[in-house]
């Protein structure tokens, strides 16, 4: 169709604008050819009229459709054209944040301005091994790229980037760079990567500076070539260096600097190594204040000085030549403050002694008056006489610049030579990649000739470049055999004839030099006469005479005429050069030695840049004015040279183009300008490869592509099983003009604009079955609300109805209410009056009634408290006499009671002069008996009290006692008296009367006395009831107190539950941590180690004849491997020494904790042995001592009987009053101790009685053991032994000091008696040889030795109740310690008190805990070591049992009748272990584990069979205690297995195999160690198969370091094989059909998302999952085992498919979203399938499936922001924003994120505290464990097959 048939009504196109450069508008009214005005109406909605071009009548350009904007190919444009690619690249970096867009070949790469978090280790590792296409463009893929192609082609590479200054060319360079170094890694273990990064600050310190672009602006070229090997690892780089900018050494614009070393030199210039430079301020020097910016904002030169000095210390710079360098730039300074004096016109001079000239000298180590003569004159040379001439001040200050100009450009000469000499590899390089860091296209309003020189190397690298374009789309059609069209494009070689050839620019500037008197505006007349009106690229301004104009392929640019001669001169004075050759510091002559080398042209530009290349390595010798001629070339043949040197090294590699834009001049971030970029763009070639990509076929479809885009344009009549024959024929429908397409073999070219009018056609018809759709929707929906209304509507009438009857039966119900109201309220009013008046009456006679009762009351309450009075005046007179008689007989008690108690005072002096006794015998109990009796004297000091008070109380009662009886003596006598005066009855009868009167008063005070006492009483009972009621209310707040405890205590419990679970919780993960972290030790180990062996097997194919004597054995191999070979606790001491040497080559940085534990072991183990190695001393001492006793043995031995019968009756008496006093204590704590600590319950109270108690019954076993001594010697008296039980003492004493316990001494004497009592030999020839003397010597021995361990029990007893002492004390302080903290909490508040109580009851509970803990422990330890000695003493019985079978001579056997019985057959009853000789041991491993084929085994074996065979080779050796057997066979299992996982590790079956295999052997061994944790699933049978010498606890440890690195190798195959699958059948298949439409893909092909032949699908994936788990389940891997290998599995599969999600943004859209979470679901029905989902693997799924679903969700309003940020929980806030950035429309009806929204999503989850960090970490693998799973087995049953060749071992 005709591109006037496209800008129909609605279309939008692009128009000029001065501003924007272009804006979009849309039309209103369709075009018609012939109309000269096109009705617009911009964005903001204004209307325009827009006027074509009479001339060319031009259409303005069409705007691509929506999904196209943001592509990541400007060539996927279906218009290609100047404002498309603007507003892509406007898009990408502003809305999507995306700085790097591919247009064709080349990378645009837009400075943001701002650190961004692509640049990782992470991303690195994506873009690694992946397709050009397949990932969203970076810097890495386009380095990626040109290490592929390398590798593939065996081509050399070249990345070229190129852009004016500040837009990051050379952070773009170190990023490629970076990729190279972290991807291929070094050769050597020099570190070249390192080293080719390190060259990067030194570099940019004394190349770089600070313009008004750039803060960190490179102010020359480079070019660096790293070099690889033929493994394509780095082995070196070389740098070349182009057009150094000498005059900013000398001169800096307004806001610039000058190279960053000198201001690093001044900010550390207090540095006491550089005090000699005598520096200072950076303001205080000429050459550093004119730019008048000393100090970049957010930069500190110390720490960049301290890291430019740290890289050359890394490139082997040492610290007297960086001291040289800073020297010399130090002199370059103190040059630049020299100041002249004029003398006259023609001569100046400089002052004597001058200060700064002065230093210089001093520095560089030359003359001062030679120095200061030639700065101020130079020398004239004719043909016959040579002249000295003064110069100028004017004429001296640029002698001087040029000098300083020419010290730095040599001196930049020397560090880049120093640089390429650190990083030369001495390896012959296989091939290189060239990184070329060069400026870009420069035009200013003043251009001169650095300028010049700059647009020259641009036209040339734009030659190159155009070609290589040309070339890719000529090799393009043909490769698709299209017929080809020549495409027109610019050709720079017209501008570069018009720079470089004869007569050409630069020829007639060389020329115009050589001229004595040439100046630049001859040079000009020159130009003009030469090149103007002849050449159409050459112009002359109208208004200049000393100016001319070059047409370049970006733009047109004026140059200035002037200074051209004097910077392509470069004139330095020889003489000043001289002057410096002689100077004393040997650095500075080394700089100019190139000077008298025939070089390469690279020397430095008077413009002040210096081209470079490499030194050669010889010099050249030449005729002696050959020097003089090559230094007299120009700088302009000089740069011509070195350019096509490049482009010679250019055109023999492959290049990468990466164009950098500097968005905007004011360098804020993410900030576009759409002139500056447009300028950029012009510039560096980007809209030429959009013009040659536009004049062909730039639109490229294959055809299942195009198919799956526009199907819905077919009918299916139309869809043919020929895909191509498809698509032919639905173009020749769509596209009637054929030149808008072709059909090539595999794809679909078309014109520009073809796939813009495709997409609208496809539009179209999805907008038309959108609207029959929505129409049918519609009038459904309507329909049903029409069917919803109706019935509605015939509801309310209904209720209305309904209504209406119900308020008439209402009204009725309520008329006949009200009459019924009516009646009863009659009857009410009647009634109420009624009731008033009987209530009344009622009243009336109550009160009559009462006032009657209340008389008869208070007659009868009168008379009985007159009862009451009698009975208490009784009472009283009867508890009278009772507390008499009690005081009566209270003082018998007391008397008989002292008595008593003199009696046991005498019994307690008895017991004390025992004790003091017994305390001279036992030193260890007198603290104990101090103590008891300081109890005593505290007992003696109440009883001094008691009886004190009992001497008052007989005091009193003695003196009451007088009193009575002087009392009745006066009675006595007052009757007597009375006797006498009966006289005066009378008158006692008249004060009788008197009395009866006071006995009337008195009754009447006693009546009023009775009412105080009712009114007191009535008072009282009344506050009894308040108290009553206050009780009442304090028993409820009681009660809600204790609630509010419950309730407080209830939720401190929960809290403490949530915090133990927290705790818990982080327990488990810092255990997951610390698994990870020794895991990860345990890989890196093994890495180390493998390349240890390839080293080693290295080395061995180097060495082809080995040296003579020396030959390797497997026994030097496997002591290489001697971390993992260990021996058991029984080793001997001769393999230390060899455990102990290891090779320095396998020194590996190890974990701190794991060290400290090892070397606390080791210290435990030299304990332990020394400890052992001083008992078998002192028993080899006693050995000895008993001999020599024996030797000296004398003849009698009765007086030594009568000591031994007195010492066992004197341990008798003692034991007796041991345990008497250990009763007394019991009953002394029992009674005195605390209640709180000896209450029957208490935990003390419980340990303490136990310990007494054993105490105690050990006393009685050692009486009954001194009893059956003596009976013993009783017996011996008796009997005599017979001759053969015992022949030497030193064996009996030997056997007997082997008897460690009580209870075996004791058996072993009763069986010693039972054999004597059993001898029937005669006593006199027992004695004929002195026997019944030895037997008596061993008896004695026997009993010295129980003496001294009961003496060691006795010590054992002081020490324990020593410690019962002390933990009495330890209770009483606890019980203080509680009664304070008891009598605080009483202070406290209740909520508080509570709080307090608990507190300290959790901290006692964990106290009690630890306590505990440790002597669990303890215990254990003892446990452990009880069942060694145990072993050891079983292992010495079954050596005796078969002495004694060896001793029955086979004379006693033949002698014995022999009958002839039948025997019955019976089957062998086998002990499940084999036998093998130990010569065999290497054919066993070799047929076992190395020559094993995994798959034969897995089908018709029983799982885990090697592993079976191999422990029951280790329990035979076991059997027979043979420990190198056992260390060997171990070791070489071990050393066999990892042989067989280096030789097969990449095949999945094999290492399955093993690591079930090594699961099972380890399990074997704990199954069948005798440990009690793991026998509790065995049978009998079984726990008779544990091993019974050795304890393989460090081989368990072992083993499971050895299935940890199976199980990392099986993680690292599973990676492999599931890798190139997962992208594609997770991500690029559609498993949904349909679903998502396949966008253009411009030049970069991505991965199809159709399923070919060799693309993987979800079903791949699935079936290999499948293939993994059917391998591991035959192999008998063990279920939880299983489970971590799919958890392991899932992540990866989850990890890399979000990690390819996030860096690519076509794959970014709703319809992806669908597939993604279709894919994941069957991904969980697989595991439901297998019953795993419960391992914990759908979990490592949940970021992508958030992932998908933020894909799918709704991304506008803010309540949208916020389910986001819920749902998005196991993504990182990075990873969300990356999403949303990247998420892309696929068809117009979806709409893309708003920047808004993304920016509301940013500020919502600002406070989440996750990691920057953007990808997952797909190589994490999560700690492993192996769960105990012990065997139903028996290991008797196994059966060993033929197959495998085991025929030398046999069962046991």
């Amino acid at each position: 169709m005709a591109a006037s048939e496209l800008y129909t009504k609605f279309a939008r196109v692009w128009i000029p604008d001065p501003e924007e450069v272009w804006k979009s508008a849309e039309l209103l009214k369709d075009y018609k050819p012939g109309d000269k005005v096109l009705l617009l109406q911009l964005e903001d909605g204004k209307d325009l009229e827009y006027r074509l071009d009479p001339k060319t009548k031009e259409l303005p350009h069409l705007r691509n459709p929506d999904i196209l904007v943001g592509e990541n190919d400007l060539t996927a444009l279906s218009y290609l054209h100047e404002p498309a690619v603007l507003h892509n690249l406007r898009v990408r970096f502003i809305d999507s944040k995306l700085i790097y867009t591919y247009c064709g070949i080349v990378l645009v790469a837009i400075n943001p301005y701002e650190q961004l978090p692509i640049y990782g280790e992470d991303i690195i590792n994506a873009y690694s091994g992946q397709n050009m296409g397949d990932m969203d463009p970076h810097i890495f893929a386009v380095a990626e790229e040109a290490y592929k192609q390398m590798a593939r082609d065996e081509r050399n590479q070249s990345i070229i980037v190129s852009g004016e200054s500040g837009a990051g060319k050379t952070v773009s360079a170190k990023y490629a760079m970076r990729y190279f170094a972290t991807v291929s890694g070094s050769a050597s273990e020099a570190n070249v990567e390192e080293k080719v990064l390190a060259s990067n600050p030194i570099m940019e310190s004394i190349g770089n500076a600070k313009t008004t672009r750039n803060d960190n602006s490179s102010r020359f070229g480079k070019y660096i070539e790293i070099g690889f090997d033929k493994r394509y690892r780095i082995i070196g780089a070389n740098m070349r260096t182009y057009l150094l900018e000498k005059s900013r050494v000398v001169f800096q614009a307004e806001e610039e600097r000058n190279y960053h070393i000198f201001y690093q030199l001044c900010a550390s210039a207090n540095l006491p190594e550089f005090k000699v430079l005598r520096l200072g301020d950076a303001n205080n020097f000429h050459y550093t204040n004119q730019g008048g910016s000393p100090v970049i904002e957010g930069v500190d030169d110390a720490k960049e000085m301290a890291h430019t000095r740290q890289a050359c210390t890394l490139l082997g710079i040492s610290e007297s030549y960086q001291m040289g360098i800073f020297r010399i730039l130090a002199g370059i300074l103190h040059l630049g403050n020299v100041v002249f004096m004029s003398r006259d016109s023609d001569s100046c001079t400089i002052p004597p002694k001058h200060e700064p000239l002065s230093i210089f000298c001093d520095l560089m180590g030359v003359d001062f008056e030679e120095m200061s003569h030639w700065l101020c004159h130079r020398k004239l040379a004719t043909a016959t006489e040579t002249y000295i001439k003064p110069i100028s001040k004017l004429q001296a200050t640029n002698a001087r610049d040029a000098l300083a100009k020419h010290i730095y450009a040599k001196l930049f000469n020397w560090i880049v030579d120093h640089v390429n000499q650190a990083l030369h590899s001495a390896v012959k390089q296989h091939s290189f990649i060239g990184v070329l860091d060069i400026y870009g296209f420069e035009t200013f309003e003043i251009n001169s000739f650095e300028q010049f020189c700059i647009n020259y190397a641009n036209e040339k690298l734009q030659q190159q470049f155009n070609m290589h374009v040309f070339k890719l789309e000529q090799e393009e059609y043909m490769k698709e055999q299209i017929p080809w069209t020549l495409i027109d494009f610019y050709d720079n070689q017209p501008c570069i004839n018009l720079i470089e050839s004869k007569l050409g620019i630069l020829d007639l500037l060389d020329e115009e030099c050589k001229m004595p008197k040439g100046t630049d505006d001859t040079w000009a007349q020159k130009l003009y006469n030469t090149h103007l009106n002849k050449c159409a690229l050459f112009e002359k301004p109208r208004l200049s005479n000393k100016a001319f104009i070059i047409q370049h392929f970006a733009d047109k640019v004026e140059y200035q005429c002037e200074g051209f001669l004097e910077k392509n001169k470069d004139t330095v004075f020889e003489e000043q050069i001289k002057v410096l050759k002689s100077s004393k510091f040997k650095m500075l002559p080394e700089l100019f030695q190139d000077d008298e080398k025939v070089i390469s042209p690279t020397s430095a530009t008077s413009s002040g840049r210096t081209p470079l290349t490499r030194t050669p390595s010889k010099p050249t010798k030449g005729r002696p004015g050959q020097t003089a001629k090559e230094h007299k070339k120009t700088v302009g043949h000089q740069f011509r040279n070195s350019l096509h040197l490049l482009m010679e090294t250019l055109n023999a590699t492959t290049p990468h183009y990466v164009r950098c834009i500097k968005p905007n001049d004011f360098k804020f971030p993410f900030t576009f300008d759409e002139k500056r970029a447009v300028q950029q763009l012009r510039a560096c070639g980007v809209l030429e490869t959009i013009r040659i990509s536009a004049a062909g076929f730039p639109s490229r479809w294959t055809y299942q592509e195009f198919f799956s885009r526009y199907r819905v344009l077919m009918r299916q009549k139309d869809v043919l099983s020929d895909r191509k024959q498809t698509c032919k024929n639905v173009l020749e429908k769509l596209i009637v003009d054929k030149d808008k397409y072709q059909f090539g073999k595999t794809k679909i070219f078309f014109r520009a604009g073809q796939v813009a009018y495709l997409e609208k056609l496809r539009a179209d018809k999805l907008r038309a079955a959108c609207i029959r759709i929505q129409k049918t929707i519609r009038g459904w929906l309507l329909r049903k609300k029409y069917l919803r209304m109706r019935k509605a509507a015939i509801t309310v009438q209904r209720y209305v109805r309904g209504h209406q009857a119900r308020c008439y039966a209402k009204f009725l119900r309520r008329t006949k209410a009200a009459t019924i109201i009516q009646k009863y309220w009659r009857m009410y009013v009647a009634r109420r009056r009624y009731k008033i008046m009987r209530t009344a009456t009622i009243v009336l006679q109550s009160y009559l009634r009462g006032y009657l009762a209340r008389n008869r009351y208070h007659k009868i309450l009168r008379e009985h408290k007159a009862i009451i009075i009698q009975k208490w005046v009784r009472g009283w007179l009867a508890r009278t006499y009772y507390s008499r008689s009690i005081h009566a007989i209270i003082y018998l008690q007391c008397c008989f009671r002292r008595m008593m108690a003199k009696r046991e005072l005498k019994k307690l002096k008895i017991e004390a002069r025992s004790v003091e006794r017994y305390k001279k015998l036992h030193i260890g109990m007198e603290n104990k008996i101090m103590q008891l009796q300081r109890k005593v004297d505290e007992q003696n000091k109440d009883y001094k009290c008691l009886m004190e008070k009992l001497t008052n109380l007989e005091g009193t009662y003695n003196s009451e006692t007088e009193k009575l009886r002087s009392d009745l003596e006066r009675l006595q006598l007052s009757e007597e008296e009375a006797k006498i005066a009966t006289g005066r009855v009378l008158s006692l009868q008249e004060e009788i009367a008197k009395l009866r009167k006071d006995l009337e008063q008195t009754q009447s005070e006693k009546k009023s006395i009775e009412e105080h006492a009712d009114r007191y009483k009535q008072e009282t009972e009344q506050l009894v009831s308040n108290l009553k009621e206050e009780n009442t209310l304090l028993k409820q707040e009681k009660e809600a107190l204790n609630h509010r405890i419950v309730e407080q205590a209830k939720e401190m419990t929960e809290t403490m539950e949530k915090k133990l679970v927290e705790e818990t919780k982080q327990l488990e993960l810092d255990l997951n941590d610390e698994r990870l972290r020794y895991q990860n030790l345990l890989n890196e180990f093994s890495r180390l180690e493998e390349r240890y062996d390839d080293l080693k097997e290295e080395m061995t194919l180097m060495v082809n004849v080995p040296k003579p004597g020396h030959k390797r054995t497997d026994s030097t191999h496997s002591s290489n491997e001697s971390e993992y070979t260990f021996s058991s606790e029984i080793a001997e001491t001769e393999d230390i020494p060899s455990r102990t040497e290891e090779p320095s080559e396998k020194k590996v940085p190890l974990d701190m904790s794991l060290f400290l534990k090892l070397q606390k072991r080791v210290t435990e183990l030299e304990q332990e042995k020394q400890v052992m190695q001083d008992e078998l001393d002192r028993k080899e001492e006693q050995v000895l001592r008993s001999k020599a006793k024996e030797e000296e043995r004398p003849q009698i031995r009765g007086a030594e009987l009568e000591y031994e019968s007195l010492k066992r009756q004197e341990l008798e008496s003692e034991n007796k009053k041991l345990k008497n006093e250990l009763n007394e204590l019991r009953k002394a704590l029992s009674e005195k101790s605390a209640p709180e600590v000896t209450a029957p319950g208490a935990p003390a109270y419980r340990v303490l009685m136990e310990q007494l108690t054993s105490v105690s019954e050990e006393l009685d076993v050692r009486k009954e053991e001194v009893l059956i001594l003596r009976s013993q010697l009783v017996s011996q008296k008796e009997a005599i032994q017979p001759k053969n039980t015992m022949t030497d003492s030193t064996i009996l004493l030997e056997d007997v000091q082997k008897m460690k316990d009580k209870g075996e001494i004791a058996q072993a004497y009763i069986g010693l008696k039972e054999t004597n009592r059993s001898s029937a030999m005669d006593c006199h020839e027992l004695n004929e040889d002195g026997e019944l003397l030895l037997v008596y010597e061993g008896l004695k021995q026997a009993n010295r030795l129980l003496e001294s361990q009961l003496q060691s029990q006795k010590r054992s007893h002081e020490n324990e109740a020593e410690a019962l002492r002390g933990e009495i004390q330890s209770l009483k302080e606890e019980n203080n310690r509680q009664q304070q903290l008891l009598a605080q909490n009483l202070q406290l508040p209740p909520e508080a008190r509570i709080e307090a109580s608990l507190q300290h009851e959790i901290t006692r509970l964990t106290n009690e805990n630890l306590d505990l803990m440790e002597q669990l422990e303890k215990q254990d330890k003892t446990v452990r070591k009880l069942k060694k000695q145990l072993k050891v003493f079983a292992k010495k019985i079954g050596e005796l049992e078969v002495g004694q079978m060896e001793n029955i001579s086979p004379g006693q056997i033949i002698d014995e009748p022999i009958r002839p019985v039948n025997i019955p057959r019976k089957e062998k009853d086998f002990q499940g272990m084999l036998e093998y000789k130990k010569e065999d041991e290497q054919k066993l491993v070799k047929n076992l584990i190395l020559e094993l084929k995994p798959r034969g085994v897995a089908v018709n074996l029983i799982p885990g069979l090697p592993a079976y065979i191999l422990f029951m080779c280790v329990r035979h050796a076991d059997y027979l205690n043979d420990d190198q057997k056992v260390r060997s066979l171990l070791t070489s299992t071990i050393n066999s297995i990892k042989k067989v996982l280096k030789k097969r590790g990449d095949d999945f079956e094999t290492v399955s195999f093993w690591l079930s295999n090594t699961c099972r052997f380890l399990h074997c061994l704990k199954q069948y160690s005798g440990e009690e944790g793991f026998m509790k699933h065995n049978t009998s049978r079984q726990n008779e198969h544990c091993l019974t010498n050795f304890d393989l606890a460090e081989y368990r440890q072992v083993l499971s370091d050895l299935a940890i690195q199976i199980y990392q190798q099986l993680v690292r195959v599973l990676e492999n094989i599931l890798q190139p699958m997962i992208v594609s059948g997770m991500l690029e298949h559609e498993t949904i059909q349909g679903v998502s439409g396949v966008k253009p893909t411009g030049l970069r092909k991505r991965t199809s998302s159709i399923a070919d032949e060799g693309t993987y699908t979800l079903d791949s994936i699935l079936r290999q999952l499948n293939a993994f788990h059917s391998v591991m389940c035959q192999h008998g891997m063990d279920p939880e085992l299983v489970k971590q290998v799919v958890k392991q599995t899932f992540y990866i599969v989850g990890a890399v498919t979000l990690n390819n999600l996030l860096l690519r943004k076509d794959m970014c859209s709703w319809s992806k979203g669908m597939q993604i979470r279709y894919n994941v679901s069957q991904l969980e029905e697989w595991l439901r399938d297998k019953n795993l989902m419960n391992s914990g693997a759908k979990e490592t799924l949940e970021p992508l499936i958030q992932a998908a679903q933020l894909l799918q969700v709704k991304k506008k309003t803010d309540d949208d922001a916020e389910a986001i940020c819920s749902m998005c929980n196991a993504l990182t806030t990075a990873q969300i924003v990356k999403v949303l950035n990247l998420y892309t429309p696929v068809n117009e009806f979806e709409e893309r994120v708003s920047v808004s929204f993304i920016r509301t999503i940013q500020m919502r989850l600002r406070d989440r505290k996750d990691s920057p960090q953007l990808l997952m970490d797909a190589k994490h693998i999560f700690p492993v464990t192996f769960p105990f799973n012990p065997s139903s087995l028996a290991l008797e049953t196994i059966q060993i097959p033929a197959s495998l060749g085991l025929g030398f071992i046999s069962r046991v």
